[in-house]
């Protein structure tokens, strides 16, 4: 359903300065056309028009498309274009969530003279399909009505808009006919979708009868509208449920990798046995006895869950082969008897009712996309005597890990059904921005009866969401009209994630005596959204309510929506994955895809002992681009384990971090003491940037693994991965080196520095405290770990790589002036010759300047292309600084806030920041006094030193009025470079002038 409301600043097309526009979309083939509003600029339609969706699975990849012409139907000429706008299917919301949003018209050539903008709503909403013989009725009696006939028209004198408006159509036979308004055009198009069903068997009668010949064929589908393929009902409810999905959360299934899910990573051969049920000749009639599964194979030994003769297991082993020690499989059925006693107690017995044997080498190897094995009967051999025969149906195979029965089978380097060990994928919570506006109160109930009111009480305002606490400024209140309703106008800005809070807390408390005046509760559901700042912020009046003895204290007026205009910062600055707005009508299609292959990791350090005789490692991998966070398996008791497991991602923008870490599993438990899980200890992280990665290419290597501890920088190992980021439009990504990174509403309304800090860590511990609550859970110092949330805490080390990174960037510059220096002390004297004539030529020639500038640019950096860097850098321990800090410097930054440590501790690490602040302040005050000696050079502060500078200004001007600028730029150039032997060793007079200015140093206390 897609609603066009309105247009603006639409480009004048009629000669007369206005525009008659209208709009035609089309989605799926199908055609709709709005009216024409005339001579209007900034048109206003209201029209809502509706398509049917022939294949719901595939309308995520469907594009609506509008084109708004000008109608010059009046003048006889042909339509003209005034834009076009382009919406992705995959961000369509739900009917209920839709919200107006504002498209910039696009060019449909470069030579396209386009401006202005287009407002539309969009949304889908799911319809049962109606019953498939009423639907063939239905098709048959429109079927039966023969076309209209209506006038000819010579092909050339056929327009686009007046296709659009479906005027004539060619049929067969040289007839046409006239298009449907779009009421008849909607029930054609369900009446043709419904006949396409198959019949139900309930319809067999009708369905065995002789079915008449067709009538004439009609076409009764909308312009270039191509026939669907027949779906049944059944695919049908099915593709519907797919497509309620997110786009997010549909991604997650990785459809669009095909038969190439694996090929970032070897493949890793693995035993399935797939034990399905067993069966005897004589059933016991006993409910108390059960049956279970034994697998054997080499030291695993493994049982299946204990079922009665009624039920199946359906449970699928896989057995990392290469750490299989034999050349055979024993499956084993044993039966389980409880017998209660004469002294109350149950006596359990088991007997083996005979086992199967496989050898390895024989059995069958299966690769996706082959179907499944079938499961067969196997005749258990060794059953005991008298016995009646036991069958068991499973199947065995040899597959990989891209096996579909691998992700939830007992997976043998895993630790068999743990669900701590298991792969999972996560989703972060989706943010919004609550904005409150708290505008003024009125009738304000101030104090009680018991204690005496304040002549003039300040009051402020309190907004509570969750464990957001939030305040405006302080009003005071007088005894005026105007002062006696207190206005503050101030917005609070929460961080929101759904499922909401349920309320939002407002109150008003009285700063004077500490007391609460009243309170009101806001539903956080009801609030309404907005995607841009053109939607007005509606406000509304909610009652104050008080303690028992004042139930009415007063009212507050207040305006309140969410924000899905700004994308929520939920990491660091640097590191963001994620620049998308929250709102999905916003978001644009992506332009690329990620794939991450993690390989496996070598020589990891033991953190842990295990059985208290050897250290053992339980690592895991955790990689996070955008809302989505996939872990990988828990390889168990291995110091090289081997994951080969491949994940892929949507690529939004290309100036994104991909962020991969590596965890000791601690939450699983072997022990039944603990009940209190462990925490996750890291290994080490890595940070890969798109931008630093060429397109359609593979990147395999081993990373190191550094983790800085409080005893220093440690390396635990060495990761092994594969990432390929594929684009297939070049247009697309270059493009989006031109748009701004952050959303739209981030630069109309933007937040302040210090409020956008605030915000990001309100929504990193929002994202933290849902994934820990996720099950299995992703342990808080895991999330922290990824997210950095730390950044912000203060640490030596840090302070002392931001410095050397700055000393870095004016190292440049310090090369270029030590190199000016070496020119004009004749270190070189060729070199200074070269650059006496290179002076000359651009004095003499100064149109060549910037195309000289350019040109050497050009060459400069295209011969830098071949030492470009050819593997991603990920973490630099030496740009890191971790090993230029002591001990106590480290133990500084792990230390949390407040600080745990001793006062002497506290004491000495004071005293070193302020002697570290204290040539900082000095720096900062050096800086400050050059800029006030150019200013006291204008403001008479020494009049004798800007007297002398008056006069040179006006000696200057009169010898640059008489001397060409480029005799005046040729001999201050030689001047600046001449030999050293007319060179004195003292300073020379402007800077001894300038040295000679007073600062305001002297001022300061």
């Amino acid at each position: 359903m897609v609603e066009v409301c309105n247009a603006k600043n639409l480009m004048p097309k009629d000669g007369q300065g206005t525009a008659s526009a209208y709009v035609i979309v089309d989605f799926d083939g199908q055609r709709r056309r709005t009216k024409t509003i005339s001579r209007d600029l900034n048109p206003q339609w209201d029209e809502k028009i509706e398509f049917l969706v022939h294949d719901v699975a595939s309308m995520a990849t469907e594009v609506l498309e509008l084109n708004v012409y000008n109608d010059n139907k009046k003048t006889g000429k042909r339509s003209t274009f005034l834009g076009k706008v382009k919406v992705a299917g995959s961000t369509f919301p739900k009917c209920g969530s839709e919200a107006l949003v504002y498209y910039p018209l696009e060019k449909r050539s470069v030579f396209s003279q386009i401006k202005g903008e287009i407002g539309i709503k969009i949304c889908y909403e799911d319809e049962e399909p109606p019953p498939a013989p009423a639907a063939e009725e239905q098709k048959v009696e429109v079927a039966e009505t023969p076309p209209a006939a209506t006038e000819e028209k010579p092909p050339e004198d056929k327009k686009p808009e007046e296709e659009a408006k479906g005027e004539e159509k060619p049929v067969e036979g040289g007839e046409k006919k006239e298009e449907k308004p779009p009421e008849d055009q909607k029930k054609e198009d369900a009446a043709a979708a419904a006949a396409a069903a198959p019949a139900t068997p309930s319809t067999d009668a009708a369905a065995a009868a002789p079915v008449a010949p067709p009538p004439h064929p009609v076409e009764m589908t909308a312009v270039a509208q191509s026939p669907k393929p027949k779906q049944s009902e059944e695919n049908l409810q099915l593709a519907r449920k797919a497509s309620n999905l997110d786009s997010d959360v549909v991604s997650l299934s990785n459809h669009h990798r095909g038969n190439t899910a694996f090929d970032l990573v070897d493949r890793m051969p693995f035993l399935y046995v797939r034990v399905l049920k067993a069966k005897r000749e004589i059933k016991d009639s006993d409910d108390s006895t059960a049956y279970y599964a034994k697998l054997v194979i080499g030291t695993y030994s493994i049982n299946t869950k204990a079922q009665g003769t009624t039920k199946d297991w359906d449970q699928v082993f896989a057995f990392d082969k290469e750490g299989l020690n034999s050349t055979s499989l024993e499956v084993s059925v044993f039966d389980r008897k409880k017998k209660v006693l004469e002294d109350g107690k149950e006596e359990v017995t088991e007997s083996c009712l005979g086992t199967v044997s496989f050898d390895l080498p024989e059995v069958p190897k299966r690769v996706p996309p082959d179907s499944p094995l079938a499961p067969q009967w196997y005749t258990l051999e060794g059953s005991p005597e008298n016995t009646p025969a036991t069958d068991v149906m499973l199947a065995v195979w040899l597959g990989t890990q891209a096996d579909e029965a691998f992700q939830e089978a007992w997976q043998s380097d895993s630790g068999g059904l743990i669900p701590e060990t298991r792969a999972k994928v996560y989703l972060s919570p989706k943010l919004w921005y609550l904005r409150l506006t708290v505008i003024q109160t009125q009738d304000l109930q101030l104090g009680s009866g018991a204690e005496p009111r304040v002549k003039n009480p300040e009051l402020f305002v309190k907004a509570q969401l969750g464990p957001q606490l939030f305040k405006t400024n302080r009003t005071t209140v007088g005894s005026s009209s105007n002062s006696s309703n207190p206005t503050w106008n101030e917005d609070l800005v929460f961080v929101a994630a759904e499922p909401f809070e349920p309320f939002l807390v407002i109150t008003v408390e009285d700063a004077s005596n500490g007391q609460t005046v009243g309170h009101a509760k806001v539903q956080v559901g009801s609030i309404d959204k907005r995607t841009d700042d053109r939607s007005t912020l509606g406000s509304r009046w909610f009652n104050l309510f008080g303690d028992e003895n004042r139930p009415y204290a007063g009212r507050i007026h207040v305006g309140v929506c969410l924000e899905g205009g700004y994308h929520v910062l939920d990491e660091a600055a640097h590191v963001t994955s994620d620049v998308r707005p929250t709102a999905k009508q916003l978001s644009k299609p992506p332009i690329g895809l990620l794939e991450v292959g993690i390989r496996g990791a070598t020589n990891l350090l033991p953190v842990k002992t295990k059985d208290g005789t050897r250290g053992t490692t339980d690592s895991y991998v955790v990689a996070k681009y955008g809302p989505k966070w996939v872990r990988t398996r828990t390889i168990l008791d291995r110091f090289n384990p081997r994951w080969n497991e491949q994940y892929t991602w949507d690529v939004y923008d290309p100036c994104t971090v991909l962020t991969i870490g590596v965890f000791d599993n601690g939450r699983y438990r072997v022990d039944e003491g603990d009940n209190r899980p462990n925490r996750d200890v890291r290994l080490g992280k890595l940070r890969v940037r798109l931008s630093t990665l060429d397109t359609n290419r593979v990147y395999m290597g081993s990373y190191s693994l550094i983790v800085l501890l409080p005893g220093g920088a440690k390396k635990m190992g060495e990761i092994e991965i594969a990432v390929r980021f594929s684009c297939s439009s070049w247009i697309s990504l270059i493009q989006a080196y031109s748009t701004p990174m952050l959303p739209r509403m981030h630069y109309l309304r933007p937040l302040g520095p210090m409020q956008q800090d605030m915000l990001r860590h309100n929504a990193m511990k929002i994202v933290t405290a849902r994934l820990a609550r996720s099950e299995p859970a992703l342990g808080q110092e895991v999330v922290q770990f990824m997210l950095d949330s730390d950044t912000h805490t203060w640490s030596m080390r840090r302070s002392k790589s931001n410095w050397f990174r700055i000393v870095g960037c004016l190292s440049k510059a310090a090369t270029l002036a030590r190199w000016l220096d070496s020119i004009r002390t004749w270190v070189h004297p060729p070199t200074t010759v070269l650059v006496h004539v290179l002076l000359m030529a651009i004095v003499l020639c100064p149109h060549l300047i910037l195309p000289t500038i350019c040109l050497y640019a050009f060459l400069i950096v295209a011969l830098r292309y071949r030492y470009r860097m050819r593997v991603p850098v990920t973490m630099d321990p030496r740009l890191s600084q971790v090993d230029s800090v002591g001990p106590d410097e480290l133990d500084e930054e792990f230390d949390g806030f407040p600080s745990s440590r001793s006062p002497d501790q506290i004491r000495i690490r004071y005293d070193r920041l302020r002697a570290l602040a204290g040539r900082a302040q000095t720096l900062l005050g050096d800086v400050a006094a050059q800029g006030e000696r150019l200013e006291a050079l204008c403001n008479w502060r020494d009049p004798r030193a800007t007297g002398i500078f008056v006069v040179v200004c006006l000696l200057a001007s009169l010898v640059f009025y008489v001397v060409p600028f480029k005799a005046f730029l040729l001999g201050w150039g030689f001047f600046y470079m001449r030999h050293p032997r007319f060179r004195g060793d003292m300073p020379s007079l402007p800077i001894n002038f300038f040295r000679r200015l007073p600062p305001l140093s002297d001022q300061i206390l």
